[in-house]
């Protein structure tokens, strides 16, 4: 499919933390690269179990944490004034101290978040950036709030202001940081995509009118244009990140309900949904300045993300490929090149992977954290442990020297082994 685009190409606080190289943490949902993978390294495999450095009770929430400028947020429900609230907290980075509280809306979900073990809660992680935190409501309600104080610097009620539209268990994407911009998918006619000033909360640009789902927009590099890439309800929309024009599309089946975002290996594009959808693997081409999207393969009902979105290494998929398997299904590797899937281990359930180096690091749905080799030829574990009380259906964070993991009861910081 063909779209043009006549557009000129764009050009510590503690010991333990400060011993690391200059890392860029882990500032939003999927890391600092957007991808789920860091630059920073994981030395060797711990024994037994991973030091605890912190852990906090942390109420219900599928939120993830992002860690940077010193503190980690995340979303949870707090009971403010006698109602469940959406509430973005942070914590003192070193010793997991509450810093600062700030509500957001009211928290219902319809129950999508209680199957398969008790827990519900806010479904977006935040991103930090510019001494602020950037927080997505699942009531589409945008804030940029001081990273020290938590005092709102701007905030924008999407529905009100830009016509937006929820969808059913409301709105799981988290804000997306690029350059100056915060991004987001609203779904209102006609300002569907909506980037915002970070400093001012002034947009920048809209359009489009495509109907939102929960997954997360992906941010790349495509054959020399910097894009994101939003999974709508009509499929795969990439536009250019310096004025939101449509560079290409790929339709894409949409039923109940999609959540896992787009993964970007050279020139392919993969995406993945439940509910029988299954899995395709797009190649992108540029002729000029026109895009067009080819599809390479397209498996039905097979190679599900629900919504553990994969990591990328060598052309090789890793992540949780199962759907509504608590606490069994397997973490797999998949070629992105041809959808065959190389191995599988079962017993995580849908929890999530991130990458680092050669290594995945995984979080199991039942709070198991588990280390192994990112090779295709087959699964190899090099360390496990129990860490974690409660349902985790969020990603775990690699930053500093240290791994940040949550459930849907608690939150906690562990320090690897040097």
């Amino acid at each position: 499919m063909k779209l043009h685009h006549l557009g000129l190409l764009a050009f510590l606080v503690t010991p333990a933390f400060a011993q690391q190289p200059k890392p860029s943490g882990w500032p939003q949902y999927r890391g600092p690269n957007g991808d789920g993978s860091t630059a920073e390294k994981i030395a060797k495999p711990w024994t037994g179990s991973p030091k605890e450095v912190w852990k906090n009770p942390a109420t219900s929430g599928f939120s993830s944490l992002a860690v940077g400028e010193g503190i980690v947020a995340t979303l949870m429900t707090r009971e403010i004034d006698g109602n469940p609230t959406e509430t973005c907290v942070a914590w003192e980075e070193a010793t997991g101290k509450e810093l600062w509280a700030f509500p957001l809306k009211i928290a219902k979900y319809d129950g999508g978040g209680d199957s398969g073990g008790k827990g519900d809660g806010p479904r977006s992680t935040p991103s930090i950036a510019g001494g602020k935190v950037f927080v997505l409501g699942g009531n589409l309600d945008l804030y940029a709030l001081d990273a020290k104080t938590g005092k709102a610097v701007w905030q924008s009620d999407l529905v009100k202001d830009y016509k937006a539209n929820n969808i059913k268990w409301s709105s799981a994407a988290s804000p997306i940081l690029e350059g100056k911009l915060c991004i987001v998918m609203a779904g209102g006619k006609g300002q569907s995509f909506l980037a915002f000033d970070q400093a001012s909360g002034k947009p920048v640009w809209k359009g489009q009118d495509d109907a939102i789902t929960q997954a997360t927009p992906t941010v790349a590099t495509l054959l020399g244009v910097r894009q994101i890439i939003f999974f709508t309800q009509t499929g795969l929309a990439a536009v250019d990140v310096k004025d939101g024009k449509v560079l290409w599309r790929q339709p894409f089946k949409y039923n109940v309900s999609t959540a896992a975002s787009p993964i970007v290996w050279e020139d392919i594009v993969y995406c993945s949904a439940g509910y029988g959808v299954g899995a395709g693997a797009y190649k992108i081409k540029k002729t000029g300045f026109t895009f067009s999207s080819e599809e390479i393969w397209r498996t039905e009902g097979k190679n599900i993300n629900h919504w553990s979105t994969p990591v990328c290494k060598d052309g090789y998929l890793y992540g949780m490929f199962s759907f509504k398997e608590y606490g069994k299904g397997p973490v797999a590797c998949v070629d992105i090149r041809t959808g065959e899937m190389k191995w599988k281990q079962d017993g995580f359930g849908p929890g999530n992977v991130i990458l680092s180096g050669d290594q995945l690091l995984i979080l199991s749905d039942k709070g198991e954290l588990v280390l192994a080799a990112a090779d295709p030829s087959a699964y190899k574990e090099l360390a496990r442990a129990d860490v974690l009380e409660g349902k985790c259906w969020s990603t775990p964070s690699l930053a500093h020297g240290h791994i940040f993991a949550r459930s849907c009861e608690q939150a906690a910081c562990f320090e690897l082994p040097k």
